[in-house]
């Protein structure tokens, strides 16, 4: 491809509103442009990039045996009503009518729409497992779009979908997308971890997301420094064994703790330790008033408390609720005297809790001497809380540590949710009907293309791994209005082409300067310059990773390109 035959609008300065590498260099080298809000146009440069994205994709996707089909963006919202979707996806589904007044969604994923499907051309075990999946743009109408196309209304995603007769059988076809995952993000090149999940509006249960690290990420993964365990902070589970000391139980009193309605300061007022310190916080699960408790020094985890009840919804109970139940306002809570309407659980760090500090349901007063069982119920303890770092990993091996990641890929074990709220059936082998059992694979395809671009740069631009990179070549000669640099461009440019080098000859009439610094803004792998020495058949090669650069006769070229990118 030559440069002035492509749109490749690079700029100079950075767009004031992009706040993250990704963003900003997307922009800046000619690879994207933003429509709206978390809406933007894939220019040529781009464009190649998610192709290249879609393609490791689509050959690991088919080499683990699913196969693929597309499905319609506009989607019935009868579908989503037969789901129960429609009333509790929230306010990103993005939601229309016909003419007609009929009523549609933007597909913001597509679970009803195979399920639909599937229960309609499928009605025999004999006809399964079987594992579909598409590559299509999806619509969530983000609240906050933000990181260019790390958080977008309008995406590239790939959905996969697959059906079961048996618990076993999703499970082999689960490890065997996970392995497929795995190859995808490292062909990629990303410095990723395939982490324990939580489900969320997805439904089902046993799932892994795909996170590459990044200081920008949005979601914090715990993982040991000692072994591959890694999963979101919110399903990590709590392994340490607490022990109560050897203090003898006191004797409960109130004590005034006027203005004191925060850990902190009721531990320096009272000068014990936060770990002496109960917190007590009310939520309605389900409508139901919960009393959760933990250690001062620690944090309720709702995904953890949600999943413990298997609930719906989990919601810290409003203020007024608040003092309706337990009589006092937030900061003075305890669990002492809680009448019995009231379920009451507790962390397991509050079990070896002696003589600890609550509050007293009543205003600027707490209790001191407070002891499990003797001084208050817990009808249940549990694992509540959040992982700290340097907690015992769960799997046994090292300690926790944190680190922030971008999600590119999730799946799931989605079980019978769908498939038993809209009646996809078979017939198994003794004539009987079954709900099919159901899996559901996803990757963001340009958010996947965004965290490579966040992790494959430096100061002057892109550093593109060779096998995103929208071209393997950048041809640059110095000056295209000299007949001997013309004239070699040209028939490298037709060598390099006959070789199988995919490659972009800058034949504009700019100044070199201008030349190189949107050459090393875009990144390919290799640029070929050709200037004063191209009477002589020489010309430059530079190595964008490493900065390498060699003068080649032009009849080495081919040959030396090939050692270069062997090794890069």
């Amino acid at each position: 491809m030559k440069q002035s035959q492509t749109l490749i609008p690079t700029m100079r300065e950075v767009p004031a509103d992009a706040d993250v590498k990704s963003h900003q260099l997307l922009l800046k080298a000619g690879f994207i442009r933003q429509n709206a809000s978390g809406i933007y146009s894939y220019l040529p440069l781009g464009k190649k990039v998610l192709r290249k994205v879609e393609d490791i994709v689509r050959e690991e996707m088919d080499n683990a045996g699913a196969a693929e089909l597309l499905m319609p963006a506009l989607q019935q919202a009868e579908l989503w009503q037969e789901s129960g979707r429609w009333y509790t996806y929230g306010p990103e589904l993005m939601r229309l009518s016909d003419r007609h007044e009929r009523k549609f969604v933007l597909g913001a994923t597509h679970e009803e729409v195979i399920t639909s499907l599937i229960r309609d051309e499928v009605k025999s075990y004999k006809r399964l497992p079987l594992t579909l999946y598409q590559i299509q743009t999806k619509f969530r109408d983000e609240q906050r779009p933000r990181f260019g196309l790390l958080r977008g209304r309008e995406f590239v995603m790939k959905d996969a979908y697959s059906f079961h007769t048996s618990h076993e059988s999703l499970g082999e076809v689960y490890d065997r997308l996970f392995t497929a995952y795995s190859n995808i993000f490292r062909r990629c090149g990303l410095n990723f971890r395939a982490v324990i999940a939580d489900s969320g509006a997805m439904g089902g249960k046993d799932t892994h997301e795909f996170m590459v690290l990044s200081d920008i990420g949005e979601d914090t993964i715990a993982y040991s420094n000692s072994s591959d365990y890694a999963a979101n902070i919110e399903m990590a589970p709590v392994v340490t064994a607490y022990e109560k000391s050897g203090e003898a139980e006191g004797e409960v009193e109130k004590v005034s703790t006027p203005d004191a309605k925060t850990i902190s300061s009721v531990a320096e007022l009272l000068n014990v330790s936060a770990e002496q310190c109960l917190k007590s916080l009310l939520f309605k699960v389900d409508g139901e008033n919960v009393l959760v408790l933990v250690r001062g020094d620690h944090e309720v985890n709702d995904i953890k408390l949600k999943n413990l009840f298997q609930a719906d919804t989990v919601e810290l109970a409003p203020h007024e609720e608040v003092s309706e139940v337990l009589g006092c306002t937030i900061g003075s809570l305890g669990p002492v005297n809680v009448k019995e309407g009231v379920k009451v659980i507790a962390d397991h760090a509050v079990k070896a809790i002696t003589n600890g500090v609550c509050g007293a349901n009543e205003e600027g007063y707490h209790f001191i001497n407070v002891n499990a069982e003797k001084d208050y119920r817990v009808d249940q303890y549990a694992d509540l809380r959040f992982i700290q770092e340097g907690d015992v990993s769960p799997d046994g091996e090292g300690t926790i540590q944190f680190a922030k990641g971008i999600e590119v890929g999730h799946i799931f074990k989605l079980g019978t949710r769908y498939s038993e709220a809209m009646n996809a059936v078979y017939l198994d082998e003794n004539g009987r009907t079954q709900p099919m059992i159901m899996g559901c694979y996803g990757i963001g395809v340009s958010r996947t293309m965004a965290a490579v671009a966040e992790q494959f740069n430096d100061e002057n631009g892109f550093v593109w791994p060779k096998a995103l990179s929208p071209f393997d070549v950048h041809l640059v000669p110095i000056n295209i209005k000299d007949e001997n640099q013309r004239t070699l461009a040209e028939e490298i440019y037709s060598a390099l082409r006959e070789s199988r080098y995919d490659v972009l000859m800058d034949d504009r009439a700019e100044r070199p300067g201008v030349k190189f610094t949107d050459s090393d803004l875009i990144g390919l792998p290799v640029r070929v310059t050709i200037g004063k020495k191209a009477a002589e058949g020489i010309v430059e090669v530079k190595v964008r990773k490493t900065g390498e650069m060699i003068e080649v006769q032009k009849s080495e070229l081919v040959s030396t390109l090939h050692e270069i990118f062997q090794t890069i």
